[in-house]
């Protein structure tokens, strides 16, 4: 079999390339970082079926991704070159993204911390028995962690934050972990970017529920109800809210006046004979008491008819 030269790869992979972009319209830019061969094998065995994973170097990307937008006009598809940097790959999908994002979290394996590498995260070494015989216990005075020694062995005292995210890992704390079996990190893809039919958005909006959904969309009625009564704008969702104010203040000033209104002559009956406020109020208060004692003597009869019909005319005890 002849091997292609470099010429007729980059041929076919503008070729893949443009076939992926005209056959999907969604596509998650997936950070490659530690990722190996054999995990990014599995990646693609469980998202086969309804989504393609394709890896490939930037400006190769870019290249196809420009050309493709010339050819068909498809100006869209370049919202996707800024989004090519880094060790990044595309996934092309035609399934939920939110599934496929997180189908795709489940390929993550445990790394070793090795040396020079960026922490990811904090790593914290537990207290507890070592296993380390009392001969290593340099390592252990090297990154000033408090041991003491138990039944032969090393025994770390307290809780030690050895590695801080984002700091370097160095030769002791590599080997410190190696020793004791703690493999603190872990690699995988990861959604950086997500690009559905010409929109591009972060990651997180694929987690909003439509409870999330509709809290933001009451905070922006609310912003904006806000402003326009502040700057006496009238809007459909402040109209309510200036019809009340609006009678407020026309009600004000018909108790302070002799003018009225309809609307303003119950509200001013009750100010000249309070004792009217009154009456009413007791009378709603009687007429809740007579439904709810109505509501318990009908229960009550409901209780009753049930007893009888489950004793079916019989003695409780059994007897006829």
């Amino acid at each position: 079999m002849v091997k292609a030269t470099k010429a007729e790869k980059k041929i076919a992979y503008d070729a893949k390339l443009c076939q992926l972009i005209d056959e999907f319209t969604q596509i998650l830019v997936v950070a490659a970082d530690n990722v190996g061969s054999t995990q990014l094998q599995n990646i693609r065995k469980g998202l086969r079926g309804d989504s393609v994973v394709l890896m490939g170097k930037n400006t190769m990307m870019k290249r196809s991704v420009k050309i493709h937008a010339e050819n068909t006009g498809n100006a869209a598809i370049l919202n996707l070159m800024p989004l090519l940097q880094g060790n990044v790959g595309l996934i092309f999908t035609k399934g939920d993204l939110k599934e496929v994002s997180e189908e795709v979290a489940k390929y993550k394996v445990g790394a070793p911390a090795r040396v020079g590498l960026v922490a990811p995260i904090d790593v914290v070494v537990q207290p507890g028995n070592t296993g380390l015989d009392p001969s290593q216990t340099s390592f252990f005075q090297v990154l000033n962690i408090p041991t003491k020694i138990n039944k032969g062995t090393v025994e770390i005292i307290t809780p030690v934050e050895l590695i801080k995210q984002g700091d370097k890992v160095g030769s002791s704390e590599a080997a410190l972990l190696a020793k004791l079996g703690i493999r603190p990190f872990s690699y995988g893809l990861v959604v950086q970017s997500v690009y559905d039919n010409g929109s591009v958005f972060s990651p997180e909006v694929l987690d909003l529920t439509e409870d999330d959904l509709v809290q933001k969309f009451a905070a922006g009625i609310s912003m904006v109800t806000s402003l326009a009564l502040a700057i006496s704008f009238p809007t459909l969702a402040a109209a309510p809210h200036m019809f009340i104010n609006a009678y407020k203040n026309a009600l004000a000033i018909s108790v302070a006046t002799e003018y009225t209104f309809p609307q303003a002559e119950k509200v001013k009956e009750f100010l000249k004979d309070p004792s009217k406020f009154a009456v009413t109020v007791a009378a709603v208060s009687a007429d809740a008491d007579e439904a709810g004692a109505a509501k318990v003597e009908e229960k009550k009869e409901v209780v009753e008819e049930s007893d009888e019909e489950d004793y079916g005319g019989f003695d409780m005890f059994g007897d006829e």
